[in-house]
């Protein structure tokens, strides 16, 4: 097994090959952000994981988010994962801050951004968990530490997989996807207990000929004070979007009947 510092030296390769591919592919701020990802202290977990044969090493960054960005990972044996590294900043803080108000797992933690920032890395794992265990299609969850969360890694070995906004379906895919991503949010209602609260085509991908839902960490519990709006706000985005293809979608209200349970 490689020792400690050859391990580090090993990631500061990978991390600054990634920095230069960034820097080139798109603009000015990739470096900032990516500098951002990789303080020291996620460097040193990222250490962490590699000494204990969790992965091997990062290939490249699959996509930014509002909280964190997303590698493709390779482990030891070959196989191909998602690293999900969340940003310990104040952005981040102030983009999750809507979903943790009123929210009594996060008590006590408000001050303290790296404690909530890894407080949230454990939530969207846990509510990954609940998902599969309802029948959602969305990446396994595989482990976390700190502020990294490895997860399924949905594409092939030469690229992800694409979001659904950036794919042509047919109009008898169209009607397929809308039925599924209807029956998904119904058992993330009423099995998984919980609300995605920031549903779209930026936050579904299509993997293999079917949608799969990512970015779980906002997902909340269905008795949180927030969850209607949330839930509305879901439905209103995947009518909206669905509308636009020509599906024949159901009205709001009558999906989160449906979702719900609840007889007209």
């Amino acid at each position: 097994m490689a020792k400690p510092f050859q391990e580090g030296e090993r990631l500061d390769r990978h991390v600054e090959s990634l920095r230069l591919f960034r820097c080139e592919e798109s603009s000015n701020d990739a470096r900032k952000v990516l500098d951002e990802v990789f303080d020291r202290r996620t460097m040193t977990a990222l250490y962490k994981l590699m000494s204990n044969g969790v992965i091997d090493h990062l290939d490249f960054a699959l996509a930014t988010g509002k909280e964190g960005n997303v590698f493709r990972a390779t482990t030891p044996d070959g196989d191909l994962i998602a690293l999900k590294i969340y940003r310990i900043n104040t952005a981040t803080f102030r983009s999750i801050a809507t979903y943790i108000e009123g929210d009594p797992r996060f008590k006590g933690l408000s001050g303290n951004h790296r404690k909530l920032i890894y407080a949230w890395c454990t939530k969207e794992f846990k509510n990954l968990s609940r998902m599969v265990a309802a029948g959602v299609r969305v990446p396994q969850p595989i482990d976390f530490h700190e502020n990294l969360l490895l997860m399924e890694y949905l594409g092939t070995d030469e690229t992800a997989a694409p979001s659904l906004r950036n794919v042509e379906l047919t109009q008898e895919e169209a009607e397929e996807f809308y039925k599924e991503i209807v029956k998904f949010i119904k058992l993330m209602y009423r099995k998984a207990k919980l609300v995605h609260g920031d549903l779209s085509e930026y936050n579904i991908l299509v993997h293999e000929g079917v949608p799969w839902i990512i970015d779980c960490g906002q997902a909340t519990l269905t008795d949180h004070y927030n969850a209607n709006e949330l839930l509305l706000r879901d439905i209103k985005n995947i009518n909206r979007y669905f509308r636009s293809l020509d599906v024949k979608v159901k009205s709001d209200e009558e999906i989160m009947r449906l979702v719900k349970g609840v007889k007209k």
